[in-house]
């Protein structure tokens, strides 16, 4: 076991063959998000703009290792990342070409971005500016199959708008719940004498 107790990446690679395996499914055909934040603190945001649906699934925790993109230098050793991610499932029921997929997650880390800044997270490296994320995040990007066909999801699309707002106001949301889940997690631990 890892330092985590749960056996940090050994453990999810198990549970991701378990999962394959339960399913009838290739172990390389399930993708995976690991996080310490509780699911409770799951941030759900669903944009309709008939015919197109667009819902993320954000978890979030930046205390320990947000940083800014471009500015700050990583000190970890393969294997050993600080606690601390944000995790986004955009999920939507248009079918994304593979290059809308991509730009969807470009798009979405823009909205992410985009929070922390709106929230001024500073860098857990260089206090001093604004994150952009952390060091450990992570995007999933999940096509529909019977939606409306699209091949471009950037910020001048609707779908791109629809992307953006919901991941903006999911990364907002997450990391109010975790904050919270936090703050009341340290009141009610006693003081020892």
């Amino acid at each position: 076991m890892n330092k985590d107790g749960c056996g940090g990446k050994s453990y999810v690679e198990h549970i991701r063959r378990k999962l394959a395996d339960d399913l009838g499914l290739e172990h390389t055909s399930i993708t995976k998000v690991a996080t310490a934040v509780d699911a409770e603190n799951l941030a759900v945001v669903t944009k309709v703009f008939d015919p197109i649906t667009v819902t993320v699934l954000v978890t979030a925790g930046v205390e320990t290792n947000a940083i800014r993109a471009g500015t700050d230098m990583g000190t970890y050793i393969e294997g050993q990342e600080p606690p601390g991610t944000i995790n986004i499932i955009l999920l939507t029921n248009a079918v994304l070409s593979i290059g809308a997929m991509a730009r969807a997650m470009v798009t979405a880390t823009e909205a992410k971005a985009a929070a922390l800044q709106d929230l001024m997270v500073p860098s857990c490296y260089t206090p001093d500016v604004q994150a952009t994320g952390t060091g450990t995040d992570s995007v999933i990007v999940v096509s529909g199959n019977h939606g409306p066909s699209i091949a471009y999801t950037g910020g001048h699309s609707r779908i791109g708008g629809m992307i953006g707002q919901a991941v903006h106001e999911g990364v907002i949301a997450a990391l109010a719940k975790h904050e919270a889940s936090e703050r009341a997690r340290t009141l009610s631990i006693p003081e020892i004498a």
